[in-house]
């Protein structure tokens, strides 16, 4: 009796250690939540640094040309102690899922995040496809593409959650080779509903900003058509991110 009262014991231990592992730290709900009083706390101290500092900010050291979304990284080690008492929970630096950003430095110094279950994703394809080139499937216009999933050996095409909705998002490779994530269905959802002040031209990720703490981080430029709908913009500035892509893809923080 007592054998098997031990048996189950460890047994029952055992099935914790592993459930353990299967949940670490980055997994957990307090780990993936933006919460607004961690973004506060954060801005408190970013407010309180440039106050102190005669208005600089506390980022992290990047090349000029870094992806806006993921160039003005906030260096907590110049916040902690004497800001805050530690990273929030849910910042890469503890664990979690979202990299803490300042948005427009030289003025509001914003602080916003990244989702890096984006980068995430877009490894894994990258993973799929080394030593070869990206297939591709059906053009979605002249300049971007469907990835051949099939041909990657997956069983279904990939996506990730939207962070601004239920949506799964797609993504897709434009012709010099890069892998983005396709906002679409989040702006026609903007566009449709709120019907904002827009125009041909413009760069409409601005709506995404401005509704949510979180950034469209790994994407193209995007404008609205003579229908207003959602169309990708390529172009210089297009050109120009695309180029900052290729030189922080892979040196880009991912837990």
């Amino acid at each position: 009796m007592k054998k098997h009262f031990a048996l189950g014991l460890t047994m029952m231990l055992v099935a914790m250690m592993l459930a353990g592992c299967m949940f670490p730290d980055s997994e957990k709900a307090q780990n993936q939540i933006p919460y607004a009083d961690q973004l506060a706390s954060v801005q408190r101290a970013v407010d309180q640094f440039r106050d102190d500092t005669g208005g600089l900010v506390p980022i992290k050291t990047r090349d000029m040309d870094t992806d806006i979304f993921i160039k003005y990284l906030i260096d907590f080690e110049r916040l902690v102690p004497k800001y805050m008492p530690e990273p929030p929970g849910n910042a890469y630096e503890k664990g979690g899922i979202y990299q803490y950003i300042i948005w427009d430095p030289e003025n509001t110094a914003e602080v916003k995040l990244v989702d890096l279950n984006m980068p995430e994703r877009i490894r894994e394809i990258r993973i799929r496809s080394m030593n070869r080139y990206m297939p591709i499937a059906e053009p979605i216009n002249a300049k971007a593409y469907h990835i051949d999933y099939e041909a990657l050996g997956f069983k279904e095409p990939l996506t990730v959650k939207s962070p601004y909705s239920n949506h799964q998002l797609p993504i897709f490779m434009t012709g010099d080779g890069n892998l983005y994530v396709d906002y679409t269905l989040d702006l026609a959802e903007i566009l449709r509903e709120e019907q904002p002040d827009v125009k041909p031209g413009d760069d409409i990720r601005d709506l995404l900003i401005e509704r949510s703490p979180i950034v469209p981080a790994y994407s193209i430029p995007y404008t609205v058509d003579e229908n207003n709908e959602p169309v990708m913009m390529f172009g210089k500035k297009q050109e120009e991110e695309a180029k900052a892509r290729e030189n922080t893809e892979e040196t880009t923080e991912t837990p």
